[in-house]
């Protein structure tokens, strides 16, 4: 893996491992708890091939260390790939990080952030009222009502305070 690729990567942690662990600090829970997975997504439309995905993922693991949870790697430029086999209907392909961001399941998941020059940097298309108001609304751009119901259903019994706006 060229070091220097890894260095300019466009990227952002982000999704639910975010609202999570928001949600985590503010009903005085472990902050990792109910966290599934740290979504790391990058976006690089120059290689969509998933063997450069998976030497990405290899080196973010191997920077993070030792983790209990696991980190998924996603190159955001390729999501339209294969996300009708996963999710069964197709999605055009983004057009930058950010517009993916903007597709994802809810509000208060549709976040990233990461380190820029020393300081913190977020994207919240949605702002972050809906996140630290424990609010989870459906970002209708891509998912499904049934997706959401899932979600919904699955976060609410762990965090008992969500106000779960409905479909």
């Amino acid at each position: 893996m060229n070091a220097q690729k890894l260095t300019n990567l466009n990227y952002y942690i982000g999704a639910g491992c975010i609202a999570q662990t928001v949600w985590n600090y503010q009903t005085g829970n472990d902050f990792m708890y109910g966290i599934s997975d740290i979504d790391f997504v990058y976006y690089d439309a120059d290689d969509l091939s998933e063997q450069a995905e998976n030497e990405i993922a290899k080196n973010i693991v191997a920077l993070a260390g030792t983790q209990e949870i696991k980190i998924d790697v996603k190159n955001e430029a390729r999501v339209h790939l294969w996300y009708k086999e996963h999710f069964g209907y197709d999605i055009s392909p983004y057009t930058s990080l950010e517009s993916a961001i903007n597709t994802w399941p809810t509000t208060a998941t549709s976040i990233g952030v990461r380190l820029e020059n020393g300081e913190i940097k977020i994207y919240a298309p949605f702002g972050l009222n809906d996140l630290f108001g424990l609010i989870v609304k459906a970002n209708k751009a891509q998912i499904t009502a049934d997706i959401y119901k899932q979600k919904v259903d699955k976060w609410k019994a762990k965090w008992t305070s969500l106000k779960v706006i409905p479909w």
